[in-house]
């Protein structure tokens, strides 16, 4: 049923959809309390209250795009994408490096892979949904030719650094929070924020080249603008100091375009079997 109603709004123009997803976002953020709460308070700990109504209709947007990006014909998608500056990413594969991929939840991360998959084979990393309804949506929609899934779990884990050794590119999402064990606290905006260490541990692995990149939603519709920047400090120190080096390249990225930035996700939650930092009391 889901499916069938993704694939039905995926025939309306970009334009259309990105109009009723403005109205989406006022409607959540005015009807959900808890909503509204995190959106202003992370915005105003980031030092960006003054686009919180641009990020309001922004973040309906990012939803309300899901079944073009998803479900329209992959053609139709790649023709709302134009790459600004792709030349640090095949400048590493033409040397036969790998390529890391960071992209936080920053404008629509989804056309990020679909529009590399285009140039070249790449493997993301995705976790799975918990509902069963949504499995299909999901993988069905992002697997696409040259589009490869790796789940997060240690099976998917070796996936990645695999395709890294062979000097191919994968994708990670490094600001969703990890699991217990899997990341360690490091501050984000001024917070600490439990934070992977997966992305330094498998750069280093596969003595990967790491690209920070977003693509930026255009107003009015008109689709998207992907930008690519090689990570402008070396993962060094512990798995603290590399998490924090992540994050501030993360914050920089973000800087560059705040209101498209999902400031209501739970950034800084408490992951179940892990201990809070000082001055913490939120659970997950």
């Amino acid at each position: 049923m889901l499916l069938r109603i993704f694939r039905f709004f995926s025939i309306f123009p970009l334009p259309v959809l990105h109009a009723l997803g403005s109205a989406l976002g006022w409607l959540v953020y005015l009807l959900s309390p808890s909503y509204r709460r995190r959106m202003r308070e992370n915005m105003t700990r980031a030092g960006y209250r003054a686009h919180l109504s641009q990020a309001v209709a922004e973040a309906g947007k990012a939803i309300a795009e899901l079944p073009f990006i998803w479900c329209a014909r992959p053609e139709r998608v790649a023709r709302c994408a134009v790459i600004a500056d792709y030349s640090p990413v095949q400048q590493a594969l033409d040397a036969g490096r790998g390529v890391m991929f960071l992209t936080p939840h920053l404008g629509c991360f989804e056309i990020v892979a679909q529009t590399v998959a285009l140039l070249t084979e790449l493997m993301v990393m995705y976790r799975p949904p918990k509902q069963a309804a949504m499995k299909p949506l999901i993988e069905g929609a992002r697997a696409r030719k040259n589009l490869l899934l790796a789940p997060a779990n240690m099976g998917g884990v070796r996936m990645l650094a695999k395709f890294l050794r062979q000097g191919k590119p994968i994708g990670i999402l490094p600001d969703q929070v990890p699991q217990e064990g899997e990341g360690v606290w490091a501050e984000f905006f001024g917070r600490p924020a439990y934070t992977m260490t997966l992305p330094a541990k498998l750069a280093q692995l596969g003595d990967a080249v790491v690209i920070v990149t977003y693509a930026e939603r255009l107003p009015g519709g008109r689709g998207y603008r992907l930008h690519f920047f090689p990570l402008d400090q070396p993962l060094v120190g512990d798995n603290a100091a590399q998490a924090r080096i992540i994050n501030e390249a993360m914050e920089r990225l973000i800087a560059r375009n705040p209101s498209q930035y999902y400031w209501s996700y739970n950034r800084y939650k408490v992951p179940k079997g892990v201990a809070a930092p000082a001055g913490t009391t939120e659970a997950a």
